[in-house]
């Protein structure tokens, strides 16, 4: 069996983390190649995994009447998804392939299972996951500030 371990451990998401998590980690990983224009999930379709992207863009999505808006464009070295960890457990977007994109996937139920058995590989999982939602909610609000031409003095 191929170990992804060297590709989780050198992901900047995963940078300091345990080499005993990396290798419990690894039992939940796998590749995966996405097309430019492949759509890697939809909005409302069941969240199961998440995307360490090693190399492509990946545009998060909205639909609005008069069409998809991107909303963010992700790249190497960023976190596709993090809806795996809130109930239930559906994504709220949709996400696009730009360009060709390699992935390293993480199997959501299979990392929940993880945490429930060693809670403090999900503490060290929620805190870096915390992160993410948090950088995410920033650009939000900086996109909604823009949009209605809101600016600071």
């Amino acid at each position: 069996m191929q170990t992804l371990e060297p590709l989780l451990a050198e992901h900047p998401f995963f940078h300091g983390l345990e080499p005993s998590y990396i290798e419990i980690l690894n039992g939940c990983a796998s590749n995966a190649k996405f097309d430019g224009g492949e759509y890697i999930f939809h909005e409302d379709e069941e969240a199961d995994r998440f995307f360490l992207i090693r190399h492509g863009k990946v545009a998060l999505e909205i639909y609005v009447p008069s069409g998809p808006l991107t909303i963010a464009t992700l790249g190497e070295g960023e976190v596709l998804g993090w809806s795996w960890l809130v109930s239930p457990y559906r994504w709220r977007f949709d996400a696009r392939a730009v360009e060709m994109v390699r992935a390293t996937v993480l199997d959501g139920k299979c990392l929940r299972s993880k945490c429930d058995e060693d809670p403090a590989l999900g503490y060290e999982l929620m805190k870096r996951f915390v992160h993410i939602v948090e950088q995410r909610l920033q650009a939000t609000r900086y996109q909604l500030l823009d949009m209605y031409g809101v600016h600071r003095v």
